[in-house]
């Protein structure tokens, strides 16, 4: 079974940074590729960054690259966002996923297990 839970968020200023941690305290984390997604209210959870199970390969949204550093630790069963020069865009609910089905990384139905959320809000 995979639970992942999010950790990380909180209140900043624009120009500041976080590094959100999801764990999976189940098993076969490193079976599978992840993703953060992010969400504001009446609107669609949009992707923000994924990567393989290896940790070989990543992919952003063009609204994270050169900004967000996604990475994993599978020793840890955690995967990680990295969030610098944060804007107040930035504010959302932020996800954490596990990729289950095949696809695009970046499609949030290819996804079967998400954490709860952890907010993110940006002050200007």
């Amino acid at each position: 079974q995979v639970q992942l839970v999010e950790s990380g968020g909180g209140l900043v200023q624009a120009g500041g940074s976080l590094r959100l941690s999801c764990v999976n305290s189940g098993r076969f984390f490193s079976s599978f590729g992840m993703g953060w997604f992010r969400q504001t209210p009446g609107t669609e959870r949009e992707f923000v960054a994924s990567i393989s199970w290896s940790g070989s390969s990543t992919y952003y949204a063009d609204s994270a690259k050169g900004r967000f550093t996604i990475s994993r630790d599978n020793a840890k069963n955690t995967v990680y966002l990295q969030m610098n020069s944060l804007k107040p865009e930035d504010t959302a609910v932020y996800y954490c996923a596990a990729q289950i089905r095949p696809g695009s990384s970046t499609a949030s139905g290819t996804y079967g297990y998400w954490g709860q959320g952890t907010q993110v809000t940006i002050h200007a």
